[in-house]
C-alpha cells in the first residue's frame, strides 16, 4: 500500500510539471485575451503574437494521432505555454500562409517514457467492468487528479501507466499559419 501511494504521489508531482498523465493529444490550449494589434503582409510570428494554426501530427512510422484541419483553427498566445514547448518554438518566423514540417524531439513534446510511472494497484479497488486500454481518472493523497491508461488485468493486479500516450515519441506536425494577431507593444517581452 505505501508502494502504491508512493507512486500516486510521484505521478502527481510528475504531472504538476508536465511530464506526463494527461488524456489529450497534442497541444492543449485554453482561451487568451487577443490584442488588437492586425498583423501587416510580411509580418511574421514573434513571442507574445496570438496565432490560428492548422496541424496535423504524425509518429515516426507515419501514424496520425491528430489533426485539425478542415475544423477550427488552434489559437494560442505564443510564450505562454499552453502547447507543447516544440509547437511553440515552430511558429516562431512564421507569416500568415507559410506552411512547415516540424519533427519535435520528444523533450519537447510530451516529455521522455518513464518506467516509474507504471505501477500496480489490487484489482478489487476497480469496477468489474474495465478493459485494457482504459483511462482511469486517479488522485494522489494531497487530492490531485491525474489520468492514468490501463496497459493489464488480471484477477489480483491492474497494472496502470500515468505516462501521457505520446510520452517518449517524436513528433511530427505539418503546421499551417492561418491566423496571426500581433503583440501590443510591450506585451510577451
Amino acid at each position: 500500500m505505501m508502494r502504491y501511494l508512493f507512486l500516486i504521489i510521484l505521478a502527481a508531482a510528475l504531472l504538476a510539471v508536465g511530464c506526463g498523465g494527461g488524456s489529450e493529444a497534442t497541444p492543449t490550449p485554453e482561451p487568451t485575451a487577443t490584442p488588437a494589434v492586425t498583423a501587416q503582409p510580411g509580418d511574421v510570428v514573434e513571442d507574445g503574437d496570438t496565432v490560428g494554426v492548422y496541424y496535423t501530427g504524425t509518429l515516426d512510422d507515419g501514424t496520425e494521432f491528430d489533426s485539425n484541419v478542415g475544423g477550427d483553427t488552434l489559437e494560442f498566445t505564443v510564450g505562454e505555454g499552453r502547447v507543447i514547448e516544440g509547437f511553440d518554438k515552430a511558429v516562431l518566423g512564421m507569416a500568415v500562409g507559410d506552411t512547415k514540417t516540424v519533427t519535435i524531439p520528444a523533450d519537447e513534446a510530451y516529455g521522455p517514457y518513464d518506467e516509474s510511472l507504471v505501477f500496480e494497484m489490487d484489482r478489487e479497488q476497480f469496477p468489474p467492468a474495465i478493459e485494457v486500454g482504459q483511462n482511469v481518472n486517479l488522485s494522489s493523497q494531497q487530492g490531485q487528479m491525474f489520468t492514468a491508461r490501463i496497459v493489464e488485468i488480471t484477477d489480483t493486479m491492474v497494472k496502470l501507466d500515468a505516462n501521457h500516450h505520446l510520452a517518449g515519441e517524436d513528433l511530427t506536425f505539418e503546421i499551417e499559419l492561418a491566423e496571426l494577431t500581433k503583440a501590443e507593444p510591450g506585451e510577451g517581452e
